[in-house]
């Protein structure tokens, strides 16, 4: 096996204290240059250890860097008008050259193995601080390792679905904590990863994680068997390899278990539909709107986030009033984010930067594709994802900025007042819209058309741009601190939790098991279903369909479109793959 240089860290550097949701209890670490086998045979070091696997999920994600790794170049995500390699690099087109120092594939690998080593650390050592007080190994540490090794299994899940093999040993054996730096390693293949090291952790973590969290925001038992149904499905893939995609190291697309792919994506179904029917504290939230909306953060359908905090710059580890683009600021959202400010009306900006949901600090680095809006969400109608997902009504602000008109002139040489439409996002295509270059006066300035009789400038799907588009309205900044102006969060990083896992996820895992062949039996409980692919997904449609509020209208809404958001048999193919 090759040879491959890594620099493996003995821990966490001066790690800062880590705010776990709105809870008086926090996971509290005293900065510390190194972490020793004897350190984690304390309760400090137990702690202190663990806190670090909680804080370094922001140096992953809420970066933007990480983020373009996963999206850039799908189908929900294109590079944007002020791009630059690191973004073209991702998007697969031929705009940029995939090399090993592009994609930021950098993130991932350079961030997860300090952490793998101190998950190690603790997994080996923690257990004498209970045998040294009550000669017991007690649930409570069993449930604190299990953090742990839950943390190991979800990194190389990570590594492993990105690289391919990577190492177990890290210089002291495989899967052992290591205290001396090295520089080199070996990868191992891909079975051994997943049969050594991934499957393992989980089913330990499933074992000994309590339903409910031991604080706000910390491992449960669902969100482990998520992952673990998650990299059943994705070992099965692996093993049967439908489109023949080679692997590193090579490796014979056996299982050294003797199971076979069937059998994985049977074990994927049971365990998902398992964490479904017995869901603990968590669940469906009854509107996708309320998944997403910041005031409704951390709930119970988020398995897992990268927490955040207004509270203290000391516990969000990030300025609360200006970020550079680094990690451990949550700037996702900012990549697709255009330049809306660049909206002229009666020549001024009209819609100013704000720390508010809709808006945020633009970059405009990454753009939804066209097919998001004519395909992905072509009913924009019944299913209520495509507005609770971006934004699509940009509204007059300027007095927050300073600006004491009290109108502004807009389309169609139109007085508009705070609080209007000045662009709007239209669900469909319209041919009376007429766009820049006709001649027409009160066109705007940013290639955005206008229609007779309004005031607000228009774009249809077709006139989307990689300079003007949609705005990503779920990732959005939320702050209470804003008062009468723009905020004091304009330029800073979201202080939202990044959400990692969602409860969702379970029915889509289990229906992609069952299209692959597993057999489906009944799901009991509060999201009962006959337990097929079309009953699985129905549930998360028939969710979609729920409405209580009209994001970009600005209005309440309440209608029940469950009906009419139910999938036929057929169409289930294209609906496992994200396109329905």
């Amino acid at each position: 096996m090759r040879q491959i240089n890594i620099k493996t860290t003995i821990g966490t550097v001066s790690m800062t204290l880590f705010l776990m949701a709105c809870s008086n209890n926090i996971l509290d670490e005293q900065p510390r240059s190194i972490f020793t086998p004897e350190y984690f045979k304390t309760q400090a070091g137990v702690m202190g250890g663990l806190t670090s696997l909680y804080a370094n999920l922001r140096n992953m994600y809420g970066q933007a860097y990480y983020y373009n790794s996963l999206e850039t170049g799908t189908d929900e995500a294109t590079y944007a008008q002020s791009a630059d390699g690191n973004f073209k690099d991702a998007d697969l087109s031929g705009v940029g050259t995939v090399s090993s120092t592009t994609m930021r594939s950098d993130v991932l690998w350079n961030t997860v193995f300090p952490n793998i080593n101190t998950a190690s650390g603790i997994i080996e050592n923690a257990l004498a601080v209970n045998v040294a007080k009550t000669g017991t190994k007690d649930t409570i540490a069993g449930s604190l390792i299990a953090e742990a090794q839950f943390f190991r299994a979800f990194d190389y899940f990570l590594l492993v679905q990105t690289f391919g093999g990577v190492p177990l040993d890290l210089g002291a054996g495989e899967l052992k904590f290591n205290t001396a730096p090295i520089r080199t390693s070996t990868r191992i293949t891909v079975p051994k990863v997943y049969t050594k090291a991934i499957f393992p952790d989980l089913l330990t973590a499933i074992a000994k994680l309590p339903a409910t969290g031991r604080l706000t925001g910390c491992l449960t038992k669902t969100v482990a068997r998520l992952y673990l149904a998650k990299a059943y499905l994705t070992y099965g893939w692996w093993l049967q390899n439908p489109n023949n995609i080679a692997t590193y190291p090579a490796s014979d697309r056996t299982d050294p278990n003797g199971k076979t792919a069937a059998q994985y994506f049977q074990m994927a179904y049971d365990m998902a539909t398992a964490a479904v029917a017995d869901p603990g504290p968590f669940g469906l939230v009854a509107t996708f709107y309320d998944v997403n909306l910041g005031s409704n953060d951390r709930n119970k359908e988020i398995l897992l986030y990268a927490d955040h905090t207004q509270a203290s710059e000391y516990y969000n580890v990030s300025s609360l009033t200006y970020g550079g683009g680094g990690a451990p600021d949550n700037f996702a959202g900012w990549m697709m984010t255009w330049n809306y400010t660049n909206i002229r009306s009666s020549g001024v900006s009209s819609v100013q930067r704000e720390a508010e949901q809709h808006l945020g600090r633009p970059w405009t680095r990454m753009a939804p594709p066209i097919g998001v809006f004519t395909n992905t969400f072509a009913d924009k109608t019944n299913d209520s994802r495509y507005d609770g997902t971006f934004t699509t009504v940009y509204r007059a602000n300027w007095p927050k900025g300073g600006l004491t008109q009290t109108s502004l002139v807009n389309a169609n040489s139109m007085p508009i007042v705070p609080g209007d439409a000045v662009l709007s996002f239209l669900d469909t295509d319209n041919p009376a819209i007429v766009y820049p270059g006709t001649g027409t006066a009160g066109i705007s300035n940013i290639g955005a058309g206008i229609l007779p009789g309004r005031a607000d400038y228009v774009v249809g799907p077709s006139g989307i741009s990689r300079l003007a588009y949609p705005g990503i309205w779920k990732l959005g900044p939320y702050r209470t601190d804003n008062g009468t102006g723009l905020g004091p969060g304009v330029n800073a990083g979201s202080t939202r939790p990044y959400p990692i896992a969602k409860f969702s996820e379970l029915f889509f895992i289990a229906a992609e098991a069952a299209v692959k062949g597993a057999t489906a039996t009944a799901v009991t409980g509060t999201y009962a279903n006959d337990g097929t692919a079309k009953g699985l997904i129905n549930v998360i449609r028939a969710r979609a369909g729920k409405w209580r509020f009209n994001n970009n209208g600005n209005v309440a809404k309440v209608a029940d479109n469950s009906a009419a958001m139910n999938v036929r048999v057929n169409f289930m193919a294209k609906v496992i793959a994200g396109s329905i």
